[in-house]
């Protein structure tokens, strides 16, 4: 009994490991406009969310939005929790409470020259921007 119970939490760690990260998406737009969303899971099981906006030719021009809390993995969903009490404050407004993503990767028996870069693409929140956003593994 004890050994699956060593098995059975090993695989879960080993789960959580498999999607941790840094995730980040920096387009380049026209106008000179900064843009960037970064996402990291910690192995830990916590996510520390920032979106960072720096608009050419405005009085105040830079914007940062936070959101902390917890997230879990099954298979190759990540679901994203927040505790209002504990994860939202003043800094952290963004409630990522139910927010679901998927996490896409380059299979490893997958032997073809393509390029799959590992992504997280969020499909469920309720909060309206986060749908649709993909941000891509960032390379250490």
């Amino acid at each position: 009994m004890k050994y699956l119970l060593i098995i059975v939490l090993s695989a879960f760690s080993l789960n959580l490991f498999g999607q941790s990260g840094t995730y980040v998406r920096e387009p380049n737009l026209v106008d000179g406009t900064k843009i960037k969303w970064t996402l990291t899971l910690n192995p830990d099981g916590t996510f520390l969310y920032n979106f960072f906006r720096d608009v050419v030719g405005e009085l105040n021009p830079e914007e940062n939005f936070y959101g902390k809390g917890t997230w879990k993995s099954e298979k190759k969903t990540i679901l994203f929790f927040a505790d209002k009490s504990k994860d939202i404050d003043e800094t952290y407004t963004k409630n990522f409470n139910n927010s679901k993503a998927l996490i896409k990767k380059k299979h490893p028996r997958d032997k073809s020259n393509r390029i799959i870069k590992t992504s997280i693409r969020f499909y469920s929140s309720e909060i309206m921007e986060i749908p649709g956003l993909e941000l891509f593994l960032k390379e250490s």
